[in-house]
């Protein structure tokens, strides 16, 4: 990923504002595959109960700012997170040293610049994306350069990177294995959930922490020796964060990382060159061969370790690639130029967030961005709610169906919430449920032109709209008329957004004259083979002019 400084190289909105009518261990690594071709339909759902009234409603478009998706952009503190293009999300690195700030014991931390840039972010009602590193060349202008731990030092031999002016770090060292393992543990111990974070690189390995030296890298007939960590020393690594990070989502930069080493793993990928054409002839670095793509391009190397349906559990993250983002919308759907299909890049990678530094300066009114915010990560609509219309004793059934227009899932067990709002406005009664907003799998997918099933581009039926049902309970609720509403709770308090009404039905308390009205509502859940030698052009050579904050 590349910095808001321009660095290197070569939230559902706070209420699913969807209204119901109303140890370092040595690990086997797997070698490449053949592409996974296309994926098992998810068993379909239930259907809703006969005795209740189905309630059709009108999907309205769906916020721009839902919670864990679209674009981020850098944190600093005391920006005004309010400001620009509506995001949720806001990306910041940190460098190791500034946690591990010991000279002499490498098993203290301090937490302190972390928890302060979460406490802001989670302030404006956003979530964060973060990584930490030990190598970044210039260093960001408020983290530093050399992020190496100072306990490193007469333990670890470092190295320099003559082509970046960065110190280098043995990542094969038993003593830096160890002294990483033991801060992941602490990490996941202390953040694994924390629901102000929504996604973690895995970061630490190599410049800006992307998991790569280049120029000093497996590829040494170019007389530069390699200084990545051996695939087995990488995959303990993998190894220490799957095991202290169980809830909060994980991503490592390709899907050949240590050898496909989180291939098997619950962790996602970023590609941090997001829909980029680079060379001559120009050449994708997102889209496979099979569409113009490089044969080191982020999709092609998942097709190549036979992962390119990870996202089904895994997110997708990265960034857009810093040259392109301020046209990268202009020729929507399609692309121009540096600019690959920005939709097909979307929908093969299946694709959550990006961060996106100059979205700061999109018009919230660009239709072509919205569609492609809409589309990136989960499009929840309420399609239909089923509740009878008179409800007489203890107890009342209430049904949802909800579907997914997008290319993800939404990644997290949020809670829904339903709720019964009298005629005043207020929300007399609510109900948690077990729903599971996981489980609302994209409608359609767009195969790979690798999988032989028709030309490009073909869709393939893949989700099925949701229906869930719940039974409430109605003690303590006046005779009388109320609205049924929906929301999905974010842990995050997203309190400081403001809020925008939902749509709703109303579900009469007898007495009652058996009417009910359906307004439009949309899903707002309110309240992350071996690597071919870089070549010139390729996305390791360039380098990117400074811009200073």
């Amino acid at each position: 990923m590349r910095t808001a400084l321009w660095r290197r190289r070569s939230a559902l909105a706070a209420a699913l504002c969807t209204a119901a009518a109303t140890a370092v261990l040595a690990v086997a690594t797997p070698s490449a595959a053949a592409p996974a071709g296309p994926p098992a339909r998810p068993a379909a759902p239930a259907t809703p109960s006969p005795s209740l009234t189905d309630h059709p409603l009108t999907a309205a478009p769906s916020p721009l700012d839902n919670p864990l998706k679209g674009f981020a952009r850098f944190y600093f503190p005391g920006d005004n997170q309010n400001s620009g293009y509506p995001r949720s999300l806001a990306w910041s690195y940190f460098g190791l040293s500034e946690v591990m700030t010991s000279a002499t014991n490498c098993g203290t931390y301090d937490w302190s610049i972390v928890d302060n840039a979460l406490n802001e972010i989670a302030s404006y009602g956003n979530q964060a994306a973060i990584r930490l590193y030990m190598e970044y060349p210039g260093g960001t202008g408020s983290h530093p350069g050399n992020a190496i731990p100072h306990c490193f030092d007469g333990h670890v031999t470092y190295r320099n990177n003559t082509f970046w002016g960065t110190v280098s770090p043995d990542y094969d060292s038993p003593y830096l294995l160890s002294a990483v393992s033991n801060f992941i543990a602490a990490f996941g111990a202390r953040y694994d959930g924390d629901p102000r974070i929504g996604f973690i690189n895995l970061g630490l390995v190599g410049l800006w922490g992307e998991w790569h030296t280049w120029p000093f890298d497996t590829d040494t007939a170019d007389g530069y020796p390699n200084l990545m960590p051996t695939d087995a020393h990488g995959a303990q690594i993998i190894q220490a964060f799957d095991t202290a990070f169980n809830q909060t989502k994980l991503e490592v930069r390709y899907p050949d990382s240590a050898g496909g080493a989180a291939n098997t793993r619950d962790i996602g990928y970023h590609d941090d060159s997001f829909c980029y054409r680079e060379g001559s002839p120009l050449a994708g670095v997102t889209l496979p061969q099979s569409m113009g793509g490089a044969d080191y391009a982020q999709l092609q190397r998942a097709l190549n370790m036979g992962v390119e349906n990870k996202w089904i559990t895994s997110s997708m993250g990265g960034e857009v690639r810093p040259e392109i983002q301020s046209s990268a919308f202009s020729a929507w759907p399609g692309g121009s130029g540096q600019v690959d299909n920005m939709k097909a890049c979307i929908e093969l990678e299946h694709t959550t967030w990006k961060i996106n530094q100059t979205s700061q300066s999109y018009s919230p009114t660009d239709a072509n961005v919205a569609a492609a915010v809409r589309l990136m990560g989960y499009d929840l609509t309420a399609t239909h709610a089923y509740y009878q219309n008179t409800v007489s004793g203890s107890t009342a059934t209430v049904g949802v169906t909800l579907a997914n227009n997008g290319v993800a899932p939404f990644y997290y067990p949020w809670t829904v919430t339903l709720g019964l709002k009298n005629s005043a406005g207020t929300v007399v009664k609510t109900w948690d449920t077990p729903w599971d907003l996981r489980t609302v799998q994209p409608l359609k997918i767009r195969a790979f032109p690798d999988w032989g099933v028709g030309a490009d581009p073909t869709y393939r039926d893949f989700g099925y709209p949701q229906y869930f049902q719940s039974a409430v309970s109605l003690t303590g609720v006046a005779t009388g008329s109320y609205q049924l509403v929906m929301r999905v709770k974010n842990p995050s308090r997203r309190s400081a957004r403001p809020r925008r009404s939902c749509g709703s039905a109303t579900p009469p308390r007898t007495p009652t004259d058996g009417s009910a009205s359906a307004a439009s509502a949309s899903a707002r859940p309110a309240a992350t083979p071996p690597h071919r030698p870089p070549r010139a052009g390729s996305p390791h050579r360039r380098r990117r002019p400074a811009a200073s904050r």
